[in-house]
Parts: structure tokens; sequence; C-alpha cells
């Protein structure tokens, strides 16, 4: 590649060359085969990152980046994975920060059938439509901060295998899709090697219920949470799951909200918790296997009166992770409702980053995109959980100077900001007033919505902030 693969210089104090950029910790470590491209994928990530719902040629700002842009997505020495690999090393150094990370696993689709000329594609629901699937598994701590992607799995399915599902049983696990978590669950091995004193929690949802995931060989220090839907064969008196934790009697009962959901408001419920241990046995179908039975843990919730017309909570959960008494029961519990944010992520991913409305050509070239804007749409997530949990840490956590300098002068209407940044919590909820958000006393926390558009506000801001400013001298510089 040619020189031009590099970004212009900008000054000193511009948003091209911050004295905290995130898009340098996040990806200076990418070997894609020649240093300038990992120039511009910092240079991408940047721009893309401060308009993530724009489109490319609006993000980009000018032709010159929109052509290199376009040239960076379509080179086919650079693979998403070597993309991704850099913010995986990132995410590995804050994993080993923290005493529990939850590993969540999800799968989502993303659809480009409304692109028809799209190469390199396969099918999703049906052969009408065409997109990629992509299974991601996300670190997040017990207090629901996102720490950034371990592991993504993308791929396309192949139409021939339309109508063949009543064949799933007879194939093996590493024949079907199922082993998605399966693989998900062994990239944690590594990750915990790295990081030996980090208890990892790989936490999934009802299509988890998988004998061959609970009977896979786990590191010490990996453990399983997955949510039941099969009623297998255990080895207690009852001889099925659910009638033997239905044995067992209430260990305690609870409170939740439950958020707003698809045309019902938000609403708390009254819930009953049972644990017990509990041997499942193989399946009736893999007798000849002879496998061995697995020894877990199961908790169940259960909301004892639900109001008419409403779909009553009952979250039956398996784990690996010991539940002795009515602490570990609710932890368990807790830790499965992190799982939400991994949905978060993705609607962040879609709506906020607008992948799906992409229009690169090719498979390939999307899926370099994915790589990209993966880590564009943590960040966004990362900004509004963090200053939840970290509320007084100063904003320097997120912002660099010029950023954190243009967004209280616009907020205050004053030329002239204070020497000491604000509060993260403070400068998240700014941002989130430059996307819509109203900060009225009663208002909640703001949430991902109005952040990202707030981003895109707070990037214009910056930009002519640092032009009307003289730069700042040298001594200065990284001070904060």
């Amino acid at each position: 590649m040619g020189a031009r693969e590099a970004p212009a210089a900008g000054g000193r104090d511009q948003p091209e060359a911050r004295e905290a950029n995130w898009a340098v910790q996040e990806f200076a470590a990418a070997n894609l085969g020649d240093a300038r491209r990992t120039v511009r994928l910092i240079d991408l990530a940047q721009r893309l990152g401060a308009r993530p719902s724009a489109s490319l040629p609006e993000a980009c700002g000018d032709a010159a980046a929109l052509k290199a842009a376009y040239r960076f997505f379509e080179n086919a020495a650079v693979s998403d994975t070597a993309i991704l690999a850099s913010h995986l090393q990132a995410t590995q150094q804050r994993v080993a920060q923290e005493p529990v990370v939850l590993a969540v696993q999800d799968t989502t689709l993303l659809d480009w059938t409304h692109h028809p000329a799209t190469t390199g594609l396969g099918m999703l629901g049906d052969v009408t439509h065409q997109g990629l699937v992509v299974h991601s598994t996300l670190a997040i701590t017990p207090q629901r901060v996102p720490l950034g992607l371990v592991a993504q799995q993308v791929w396309t399915r192949d139409p021939a295998q339309v109508g063949k599902k009543h064949q799933r049983h007879q194939r093996p696990t590493a024949e079907k899709e199922s082993q998605k978590w399966l693989t998900s669950l062994q990239a944690l091995a590594p990750l915990q090697a790295a990081c030996p004193g980090v208890h990892l929690v790989s936490v999934g949802d009802r299509e988890a219920d998988l004998f061959d995931l609970f009977a896979l060989e786990r590191p010490a220090g990996v453990d399983l949470l997955v949510r039941a839907v099969q009623n297998r064969r255990v080895a207690e008196p009852e001889g099925v799951l659910w009638a033997a934790v239905a044995a067992v009697p209430v260990a305690g009962e609870q409170t939740v909200v439950i958020p707003r959901q698809a045309g019902q408001p938000a609403r708390t419920a009254h819930v009953s918790v049972r644990f017990r241990a509990v041997t499942l046995h193989a399946p009736a179908a893999r007798v000849a296997e002879h496998l061995a039975p697995v020894a877990l843990w199961a908790v169940t919730v259960e909301e004892e009166d639900p109001p008419p017309d409403v779909e009553p909570v009952r979250w039956r959960l398996l784990t690996t992770c010991p539940v002795t008494c009515w602490a570990e029961a609710l932890e368990r519990v807790e830790w499965y409702a992190c799982r939400w944010t991994i949905e978060v992520w993705h609607k962040v991913l879609k709506s906020g980053c607008r992948l799906e409305a992409r229009q690169l050509e090719t498979g390939d070239r999307l899926r370099r995109c994915l790589a990209l804007y993966d880590v564009i749409a943590w960040r966004v997530l990362w900004a509004s959980l963090l200053a939840r949990t970290l509320p007084e840490a100063p904003c320097t956590a997120l912002l660099d100077r010029t950023e954190w300098h243009a967004l209280w002068c616009a907020i205050h209407h004053l030329p002239t900001p204070p020497a000491a940044p604000p509060t993260l919590s403070q400068a998240v909820r700014w941002i989130a007033q430059l996307g819509g958000y109203l900060a009225r006393r009663h208002d909640g926390p703001p949430g991902v919505t109005v952040l990202w558009r707030g981003f895109q506000h707070l990037f214009d801001l910056s930009t002519m902030y640092a032009i009307m400013q003289p730069a700042l001298p040298s001594r200065d510089v990284g001070k904060d």
C-alpha cells in the first residue's frame, strides 16, 4: 500500500490526535501485515466512532478519507479476526482487574436482505432473507459494566440445509450450529490462563441448554450458568429435573423489577427461589455412548401470583458454581440477569451503528466492517454503564481534554472550562443531553440511544472547539 494509507496529521489537540485516544487503546496492537493499515484502522475507528449512526461519507468527512475507508474494507489482506484481535487483548487487560467476570454468549442475525446485490452472504430464517450469523461472547462485570469482547464467531448458512432441521438429533454437536456454545466456552481457557486470579462464568440463554456443554471439560476458574429449557433426566428420586427442584422447600422470597417489554410497562414481581444439587443423566437417545452423568446445581425463580394476562416470571438455571445457601442462589440469579447487557449491545450495533444499512457489496467487506463496529458499539455501551458504576470518577476515563472542555463550555454557555474535569456521571449526562436526554429530576439514568446521538454532537463540538482554541503548550499535554 502507498503512503496515502496514513491519515493526515492533525494539530496537537485535534480530535484526530487525541491525548487519551480510545481507538489507539483498542486497535494499536492490531497486526494487519503493514503498520500503515493499523494507522488507517485507528483513524477509521475514531471517525466512525464519533458518528456511529452516520453513513460512511458523513462519518469520514471528506473524499480522501472516504476513499481510504473503502480501500480498507476491500483489502483482502486484512481479516476481520485480525481487526478484532487487538480489542480482545485490551479486553483481557480489563478482565485481569476484576475478581469475577461473566462471559455472556448470544447469537444475532445481521440482515442485508434489502441489499440483494451483496454477495457472499447466507440465508437467515429462510431462503428469502440473507445475511450473516454472529455469535459473540461479551465480558461483563457483575455490576453490568461491559469490558469488551472475548470471542466472536461469524458464519453463513448453506441454503442446501433448508428442510433438514428434523435431522439435527442424528448429527453430532460438532456438525451443528450448537457447537458455537462449546467453542465460546473453550475460548475462556486461554483467557483464564492469562488471568489466573479471575473467576470466569460463561452465561447462556435457553438455547445453550446442551448436555455436551455441561459435560465439556473446563479448566479451574471457569464455570457455566445456563437457563434450562429441557426437563432432563436426573439421578434424584424424582427422576426429572423440574420435579426434583420443586420437591425442595422455598429457600426465600424476593421482589424483582421486570423491565418494560413489548406492550407491557415495567413492573415488580414477587418471586420464590429454590435450589438444590442435581446430577444430570445423558439424553436417552445417547445411552449407547455411555456418557458420564454431570453434577450441577439448579436454581429456580418463579412468580407466585402474577397479574392477569401477564406471563409470569420463571427462570430455571443450571450452573457448575456451588449453590449451598440463599446468598449464593441470589448471586447466581443476579449474574444471569446481567445477560440483558449483550442484548443492549446488539441493539447499539444494529440501531445505533446502523450496521445493516452498510452497503459494501460483499460479505467479506461487511465482516471487516462488523469487526470495527463491534468495538464502537461496545464503547457506547461501556460509557453508559460505567458511569452508573463509578459515578464520581473523573470523566477523563472516557473523554480527552478537548472533548470535556468542549462539552462543558457547550452545556454551560461559557467560553472557559474549569481546571478540574467533571465527574464521569455528570459528563455522561451532558453527552446524553446533546442527544435529546431531558435530565429532569424524575428521569432515570440516560440510555444508550441518547448517548450514541450525543457522541455524534460531541465530535462536532470538540472539532470546532479545537479550531477556535490556541494549541496547548507542550508542557501541558497529557495533564488533566
